[in-house]
């Protein structure tokens, strides 16, 4: 996987690719990656890459002129140009764009090339977006000062999806894979101020170990995201047995809210 990353602060950038396991796969030549400092295509002395926006409105706005430059040095082409099949997928980094995802995180990762265009202020010109763009792409439903923290947020969510960077079996039993949160997990002691581990994880029975990971993988779904389920049922990517397991911990809920229902409206009538 081969990223640029076209920001004002290279530094916040740098440390990262220089650390943990991004350093292990950029050492293997799995990652390969570029800095390219905006600041340097500035057309004034003083590198200028900021002005007001027309129309008024508070803060700045990251110029075009040294935006359009930097990134043809990082090898992208306008939209309307015939070899952008050669070019790399430019991502724009931004809180309006649509939400960063793992579908999409999966999507990003089968490219060869993706430059991310890291904003800063109240944002870039429009016409860097209309002209460059192919993504508009948003981390979250929150606004960040830095359009470089939303960029490393997309790198660590692609590289570590790249063949040889994790084991094959750590990705396919973790949050959204197969629809579901992970289920959650213990290490030693077995016991720690006063809490056990669960005997099955205890048991050595491995079937019966994939089968409770798999009920708690539903019970933490459905109580922190129970929309992923409802999308998995519509989408029928559950197969009979986790279709199952989901009806039975559904029901196994309702019946703990009506015993507290229950219990609570025998409190009142006291």
């Amino acid at each position: 996987m081969n990223y640029t990353v076209l920001t004002l602060f290279p530094e916040i950038i740098e440390s990262y690719f220089s650390a943990s396991i991004m350093a292990k796969a950029v050492e293997r030549s799995l990652v390969r990656y570029k800095i390219v400092n905006i600041r340097d295509f500035a057309q004034d002395k003083h590198h200028s890459c900021d002005d007001a926006p027309y129309g008024g409105g508070a803060g700045m706005l990251m110029l075009a002129e040294p935006l359009a430059l930097a990134l043809e040095s990082a090898g992208a082409a306008k939209k309307n140009e015939e070899n952008r099949r050669h070019t790399p997928r430019v991502v724009y980094l931004t809180p309006s764009g649509k939400p960063f995802t793992q579908g999409l995180a999966a999507e990003l990762a089968q490219e060869e090339e993706i430059a991310l265009l890291c904003g800063r202020y109240e944002g870039i010109d429009q016409r860097i977006i209309d002209l460059y763009v192919d993504d508009e792409v948003s981390v979250g439903d929150y606004v960040l000062s830095s359009g470089e923290v939303a960029a490393l947020c997309v790198i660590d969510a692609t590289y570590r999806l790249g063949a040889g960077v994790l084991r094959s079996e750590s990705l396919a039993e973790e949050s959204f894979a197969g629809g579901l949160l992970e289920y959650p997990q213990w290490t030693r002691p077995e016991i720690f101020m006063g809490l056990s581990v669960p005997e099955v994880l205890l048991s050595g029975h491995h079937a019966n170990i994939r089968k409770w990971q798999l009920e708690k993988r539903i019970e933490k779904t459905l109580a922190v995201r129970p929309e992923l389920i409802e999308r998995g049922l519509a989408e029928g990517i559950f197969d009979a047995g986790t279709r199952l397991l989901i009806e039975k911990v559904k029901s196994s809920v309702g019946d703990d809210r009506n015993r507290t229902d229950d219990l609570l409206n025998a409190i009142q009538a006291l």
